[in-house]
């Protein structure tokens, strides 16, 4: 089995912490601050960067456990993982229906409801918890948790074969990929539908993000450092933002031929659609090409609020929903003008990175010390293990 690194890359921490904060702009509805995040100038969102990092992390932090201990004892620390999210999952649900339903009640304003997916749970509470703890109903913005706790409970066995033969895991799980696509495998969701983000399909990111992280990438590294590679990368990236444009410039439109826009749509985000990995693929390449591993700016002060939230996850994707409904409610209760929008946005963020220095200084507290992380330590979704 292949040894894995124990020294710690900021960069997973910084884009982590990036993508966080665009997932809390993204969900705000007619934010115009969102016009900065990435889904709106290409296939992608920050939904890809943080499901790829989790996978990365968590073989990080399982990989060295199954090796050290073996697989029975990694294997039940991923089931402790999973369940501590979903315990998360399960109070974040909570608190979140009584934020909307409290809004709805004093305001009375029914939309709320309607809006964020909980008029089923006004109607019948009794039928739509014990939907919500088998993960099947989902209010609005909660939907990342459930998908990582269902790839969590199958990492195992992933995790113990990329361990031995990197290449035949990888290759398992892009065809259960293209089973999902031919046999249309998906999840039932509550009351009716199926899940925002398929597990079938978005495991391939997971595990090629946990398979990057026991050496895929230092197998990729001649391809991503091709000039070849590079160019091909920002052709797409050009691509995917022209296309983009056509969906708020309709006159463009009229220079994508046919039989283009006829091969690409629908770009199934649900399902993962190849043309949002290719998107994803095509931004890492050209990251990782601006922001080496050693670059001494990730130790600046500029980047540490983003990295502080990346470290701490769990804790500020929860936050990043309650307080995305939050903004929501002053755009609609108070004022949506631009300068409102802009405050608020900013506003949650900042709440955001000082809930996460605040988890940070209270572990440190707990270990006893107030010295940094040490550098084994990998914190991922949950903040602790993985």
């Amino acid at each position: 089995m292949p040894p894995v690194k124990t020294e710690r890359d900021l960069r997973l921490d910084l884009f982590r912490g990036i993508a966080l904060w665009l997932i809390f702009l993204d969900h705000i509805p007619s934010n115009a601050v969102s016009w900065i995040t990435i889904r709106n100038y290409g296939f992608s969102d920050a939904t890809e960067i943080f499901v790829f990092i989790s996978g990365y992390t968590a073989a990080f932090v399982y990989g060295r456990a199954m090796q050290a201990n073996g697989l029975v004892v990694a294997g039940a620390r991923i089931l402790k993982r999973a369940w501590q999210i979903y315990i998360a999952h399960i109070f974040l649900f909570a608190i979140y229906l009584a934020e909307i339903g409290y809004v709805s009640q004093t305001f009375d304003n029914p939309l709320y409801s309607e809006e964020m997916g909980i008029l089923n749970f006004m109607q019948h509470p009794d039928i739509t918890i014990m939907q919500a703890m088998l993960l099947k109903f989902k209010p609005v913005n909660m939907d990342v948790l459930p998908l990582y706790i269902v790839l969590l409970l199958g990492f195992t066995p992933a995790l113990w074969l990329l361990l031995r033969a990197p290449t035949i895991a990888l290759a398992s799980s892009a065809l259960l990929y293209v089973l999902m696509w031919q046999f249309d495998w998906s999840v039932p969701a509550y009351p009716d539908g199926t899940w925002a983000f398929n597990p079938f399909a978005w495991q391939l990111l997971f595990v090629f993000g946990a398979w990057c992280a026991l050496g895929g990438a230092k197998r990729l590294s001649y391809w991503i450092n091709s000039p070849v590679v590079l160019a091909a990368a920002i052709a797409y990236l050009l691509f995917a933002f022209f296309i983009a444009m056509t969906w708020y410039i309709p006159k463009l439109g009229i220079y994508v031929p046919h039989v283009v826009s006829d091969t690409i749509y629908p770009i199934d985000k649900a399902n993962l659609d190849v043309l949002r990995i290719a998107h994803f693929l095509s931004l890492a390449v050209v990251t990782v090409r601006l922001v080496p591993r050693d670059w001494q700016a990730l130790k600046s002060p500029i980047f540490r609020p983003a990295i502080i939230c990346g470290q701490h996850s769990l804790e500020v994707f929860c936050l990043g929903v309650f307080l995305s409904f939050a903004g929501h409610f002053v755009f609609t209760e108070i004022s949506d003008r631009l300068p409102v929008q802009i405050a608020v946005s900013f506003a949650g963020i900042a709440i955001m990175v000082g809930a996460a220095m605040l988890v940070s200084w209270y572990r440190r507290i707990e270990r006893g010390g107030s010295g940094p992380r040490p550098p084994a330590q990998m914190p991922g979704l949950v903040g602790g293990d993985a």
